[in-house]
């Protein structure tokens, strides 16, 4: 090694390119209040892209720099990275975001070596944090009612607050309270020692605005989440007040977009999360704030932590096998691994690199709680022992230039996780009849809200969409998906003659784009009964001009509202 290798110097490059991309993060994180005080709806969602795509954007500059700085043989030596690593470790050791650069590191790395030097002595496979972070305050606000819950409601409402009024700010609280003690046992409004904790930034989202944090007594607590909405024109509105932990996990879910939050210690912010959402995996919980990197870190060292710690076997999902992915899963770890078949099925009428656009698209667009969160890994390497034979040989089978076996190790060259979820014909198979209206009821509205996001999942199969823990149906299989306005709805013409209808073909011309409503429904249900029932809860989407519709809305620059919780006695505009 040579006596003056540039350790200390490659590893203040790499932290001088994370704080770079830290600061552009906090610029469009910072910009959401104007944006919701000013009812910049598209702003909103062009920031929320644009926020997603800067972190592959600036390790792509710090990547260069390197190569820019520092000579290849210098560089490239990877034997010399554990002493960039134990330098950036003395560089980060007194930061609040060090979780994060931690993970930022990682990506320089592999942006630079191939995956197969991917080691614990060059970059941060297991975290070096817990065991050096020292206690740090969470930044929030306490407020004590000490009997008076107006008085305390009206105390926090003049702590937050916006360049526009509140719309009508007494009526407001006044439902608040008296959602307060719906939801609460009367024992605990008369508790003297009842305190309400919220986090000091307010959480920005699509066209809300939230409170977070708990209601707490010496015994209990409960999640406490209060979405606020500026009606243009109107000023702000208080829009609930809600305190069950699974309507708080479903607005922090999986299927949602990013929120933007001022976070000036991360690692406190998912703490307290995690405090009162006990069931999310601190992965979601990074993921759900922007920290989507950070969160695909966590997720690898839970997956290695649980192979390591159990004896389960991947084995292929259940399901019908899909005709562009192959998928897997392990049982006892609640995610699928999908990867791309090498040949698919003549009906598919998509590419390999098809495929990827359409998945990498959904990260970027606004999934309105109906299209599940992915993450692309390259280079997965599992123990081959870790593979029921069964799943191994399928995929051997189907994705040999994907997967493959090198010695005790079975390689994963490409593939994308998912949470995992039931399949919706799979669910509709073994419910009851109150089960199966109330999951045709939500598999119709997760059309309806995908359409108003502008997505048209194209493909509606029942066994593309999934049923998640709580009940509801969100769609899963992208590779068809197209914006909505990329579509060309159209009504079956009319038969010009006897011959016309009697023809085992269409007699009209159908272009690549074209969707015809009028036959959703012997595509979507083989079961009479389930098609029956759909059409008394949904016919609408069998309708050409509902669809038209839509797409006038959206190219009107029209931001449909779709909340993600429900709204007692409220007017659902």
């Amino acid at each position: 090694m040579p006596q003056h290798w540039p350790a200390a110097d490659i590893a203040r490059l790499i932290l001088d390119g994370f704080d770079d991309y830290r600061e552009h993060f906090r610029q469009i994180t910072d910009g959401a209040r104007a944006r919701f005080e000013q009812a910049q709806w598209q702003e909103t969602q062009s920031a929320s892209a644009a926020r997603i795509n800067l972190y592959e954007d600036k390790v792509g500059e710090t990547v260069e720099r390197l190569r820019a700085s520092f000579e290849p043989d210098t560089l490239m030596d990877v034997s010399c990275w554990p002493l960039v690593k134990s330098a950036y470790i003395t560089l980060i050791d007194l930061r609040f975001d060090d979780e994060l650069s931690e993970t930022w590191y990682n990506s320089i790395f592999c942006g630079l070596f191939r995956h197969d030097l991917i080691s614990d002595g060059c970059m941060f496979i297991h975290t070096t944090r817990p065991s050096l972070r020292r206690a740090r305050a969470a930044q929030t606000r306490t407020y004590k009612p000490q009997g008076h819950l107006s008085e305390m409601l009206a105390s926090i409402f003049a702590d937050y607050r916006f360049s526009e009024d509140y719309a009508d700010l007494t009526g407001d609280l006044r439902r608040l309270e008296a959602q307060l003690r719906e939801n609460l046992p009367d024992w605990v409004c008369k508790d003297p020692e009842l305190s309400v904790e919220l986090f000091s930034s307010v959480l920005y989202r699509n066209k809300g605005a939230y409170l977070v944090g708990r209601i707490y007594t010496q015994d209990e607590q409960w999640p406490l989440v209060i979405p606020l909405l500026h009606r243009e024109g109107r000023g702000i509105q208080i829009d609930a007040l809600i305190t069950d932990e699974a309507d708080v996990s479903i607005i922090f879910s999986f299927t949602r977009s990013y929120f933007m939050v001022d976070v000036p210690v991360p690692a406190e912010f998912i703490g307290f999360l995690k405090r009162i959402l006990p069931g999310k995996h601190i992965a979601e919980l990074y993921t759900s704030i922007g920290f989507y990197k950070h969160g695909k870190s966590e997720f690898y060292r839970a997956l290695i932590n649980h192979l390591a710690n159990t004896d389960d076997q991947f084995i292929m999902a259940p399901g019908v096998r899909g005709m562009v992915m192959s998928v897997f899963t392990l049982p006892g770890f609640n995610t699928v691994f999908k990867i791309i078949k090498d040949r698919f099925s003549p009906s598919k009428n998509v590419d390999r690199a098809t495929v990827i656009e359409k998945y990498r698209l959904v990260k970027s667009v606004d999934r309105v709680g109906r299209m599940a969160d992915t993450q692309e890994f390259a280079d997965f390497r599992f123990p081959l022992s870790k593979f029921e034979p069964a799943c191994l040989e399928e995929l051997l089978d189907v994705a040999p230039s994907t997967v493959s076996v090198e010695g005790d190790t079975v390689l994963i060259r490409h593939c994308w996780t998912e949470r995992r979820m039931t399949p919706l014909n799979l669910y509709l198979e073994n419910a009851n009849e109150a089960q199966v209206r109330e999951a045709l009821e939500d598999y119709g509205l997760a059309i309806k809200q995908l359409a108003a996001a502008n997505i048209f999942p194209g493909d509606m199969l029942l066994k593309n969409f999934g049923v998640t823990r709580h009940g509801r149906v969100v769609f899963y299989d992208y590779d068809e998906i197209c914006f909505l306005t990329e579509a060309n709805f159209r009504h079956i013409p009319q038969p010009r003659t006897p011959e016309d209808e009697m023809a085992s073909e269409p007699w009209y011309s159908i272009g690549p784009l074209d969707v015809f409503p009028e036959e959703f429904p012997p595509f979507l249900f083989a079961d009479s009964g389930q098609r029956k029932l759909f059409d008394q809860l949904h016919g609408e989407l069998y309708n050409a001009d509902y669809w038209k519709s839509l797409q006038e809305a959206i190219r009107a620059g029209k931001v449909i509202d779709v909340f993600p919780y429900r709204r007692k006695g409220m007017d659902n505009e």
